[in-house]
């Protein structure tokens, strides 16, 4: 198997949804940030291309896989357009103000609440907070993600940079909200009957976030029931 769509936008911008759309289409599986976190071995794949351990053979990381979105592969857009020279490249983008908000009420504000002691007790959760941390906080946003003209205008240059770089005839600049007939156009497959999926996800994020920030009394709680325990 080999990919067959490589995903250039960043995250935020509809990728859950154009995953969900384009495995509806056939394309199964399709790679996103999702995949990294609950499959073990992409979890290891990312971790040594974040810490520079191997050179990536993308067949393996993508084995299993006909398309990808989001991060983190959507940095690596033109070393795999140029490994997978038959592959269509789909740019999801979207409007600047709320793509920054999005991105900061959800995926970087949960790095940020992520309790101290987490990661030094589950490993893969340490392993994936080092990966996101060097790819895409110190990576792609040079460790100024939280700064809302520097997010944005790395976003607006990421965007320009897909459309200078990939062949137009293997573009598409997509909107999510456009729904199935310029995808489908562009994948040259039927439109579907049913609804495109949009999926939104940002109130079962910050749903998360919540949970995530309940853990941090955890410690403290474990403290006093000793103390309690000790002395009673």
């Amino acid at each position: 198997m080999t990919l067959e769509i490589i995903g250039a936008g960043f995250g935020r911008t509809g990728t859950l949804s154009l995953k969900t759309a384009l495995e509806r289409l056939g394309f199964n599986k399709c790679h996103h940030m999702m995949e990294v976190a609950i499959n073990a071995d992409q979890t290891d794949y990312w971790s040594r291309i974040a810490n520079g351990t191997d050179r990536p053979n993308w067949d393996d990381v993508f084995a299993g896989y006909k398309a990808t979105t989001d991060f983190p592969a959507c940095d690596f857009y033109a070393v795999l357009a140029d490994y997978y020279p038959n592959a269509k490249v789909i740019l999801t983008i979207r409007d600047e103000d709320s793509w920054f908000r999005s991105v900061n009420e959800t995926i970087y504000r949960l790095w940020q609440v992520l309790p101290s002691w987490l990661p030094r007790l589950v490993p893969r959760i340490a392993k994936m907070q080092d990966l996101v941390r060097k790819l895409i906080w110190d990576g792609t946003f040079a460790g100024q993600a939280g700064d809302p003209e520097h997010a944005k205008a790395i976003f607006r240059a990421h965007n320009e940079a897909v459309k200078k770089t990939i062949d137009p005839t293997r573009l598409l600049v997509f909107e999510v909200k456009e729904g199935w007939q310029p995808l489908c156009d562009f994948l040259g497959v039927p439109v579907p009957e049913e609804p495109f999926p949009h999926t939104n996800d940002t109130a079962k994020m910050k749903r998360l976030l919540v949970f995530i920030k309940s853990l941090r009394i955890v410690p403290y709680l474990l403290a006093v029931s000793i103390l309690l325990l000790l002395f009673s």
